[in-house]
């Protein structure tokens, strides 16, 4: 049992983390400059846990950790940071709630994964979260930033039905990491050219910098890998919804984000969908939806 609590502890640190992030990118990380922000994030997490898993990719590996990095990775970094600059930190955290729900849509149209009947009904109580959190807040909801987690959600979507289409021959954390460094390598050439010189940091935005690095990508997945490892899926998947509680509570807190009742039942529908779409016990396995580089992770992860 206390081994157990331990496992749990350790791996309620990733979607901590997670949620974190969306405060601190759009407190101390520079507004302008989405493809650095991406690549200082990719590159060495990837780097770092490259040197953890010691394995190169093999055969058809190194053009699907291109790709997936592509997606993955890369488009997704870029998109969720504008999203997490773009948005009250609250908003952010609670638009990418709702990935999982947009991977089931994703999966139905793309690899004819047909969603039962409770996970349909809980993407549209998950979306009418969302949408009620949202409605009438105004200040602070422009378009541009919708956009993006929308973008974010899709590309992150198609690049878990291609992962999970290639699951064999890679431990997640071996692919993680390989997508980690593809997709940091295909940003830093597009990140000189597009925005210049790294940004200037300053003392708070190299420390933002390494949390975004260290904290929430490296040592985020690695914790993550070791709750899979060692608690049941379902169990890892409800320790995900910490990563919203956590983005809405320092936006709230730190920033004065805006939260009522109307965001709170709103905030309670996002998880409550994510609650009713999950298999209950007994149902056949299947592929858990997990919006970023790795395959093969329960929903609830929004980096």
């Amino acid at each position: 049992m206390e081994a157990t609590k331990r496992w749990v502890l350790l791996t309620a640190l990733a979607p901590v983390a997670w949620g974190a992030n969306y405060w601190v990118t759009h407190a101390h990380l520079p507004a302008d400059r989405p493809l650095w922000g991406a690549a200082l994030r990719a590159l060495p997490a990837g780097l770092l846990l490259l040197a953890l898993a010691r394995r190169r990719p093999h055969g058809a590996w190194w053009w699907r950790s291109a790709l997936l990095g592509l997606l993955n990775t890369a488009a997704f970094f870029v998109l969720l940071y504008l999203a997490s600059q773009l948005l009250p930190t609250s908003a952010a955290a609670t638009l990418m709630a709702a990935s999982p729900l947009a991977l089931l849509l994703t999966a139905w149209a793309l690899a004819g994964q047909r969603p039962r009947r409770a996970h349909l009904a809980g993407s549209v109580v998950g979306l009418a979260g969302v949408a009620l959190a949202l409605a009438g807040t105004g200040e602070g909801i422009g378009w541009a930033g919708l956009a993006a987690s929308a973008a974010a959600m899709l590309v992150s979507s198609v690049g878990y039905v291609l992962a999970a289409r290639w699951r064999e021959g890679a431990d997640p954390l071996t692919a993680t990491a390989w997508q980690l460094t593809a997709g940091g390598l295909v940003l830093l050439p597009l990140a000189a050219v597009a925005e210049g010189a790294p940004p200037p940091a300053d003392g708070p935005t190299l420390l933002a910098f390494g949390y975004t690095t260290v904290v929430a990508t490296a040592l985020a997945f690695t914790c993550w890998f070791a709750g899979l490892r060692h608690l049941p899926a379902g169990t890892v998947g409800l320790l995900g919804l910490l990563n919203p509680l956590t983005g809405v509570l320092l936006g709230t807190a730190l920033d004065g984000d805006p939260f009522g009742v109307r965001q709170g039942a709103g905030l309670a529908l996002v998880l409550a969908g994510i609650l009713l779409g999950r298999p209950r016990a007994g149902a056949a396995a299947e592929p858990a939806a997990e919006p970023g580089p790795a395959a093969r992770l329960p929903s609830g992860r929004g980096a």
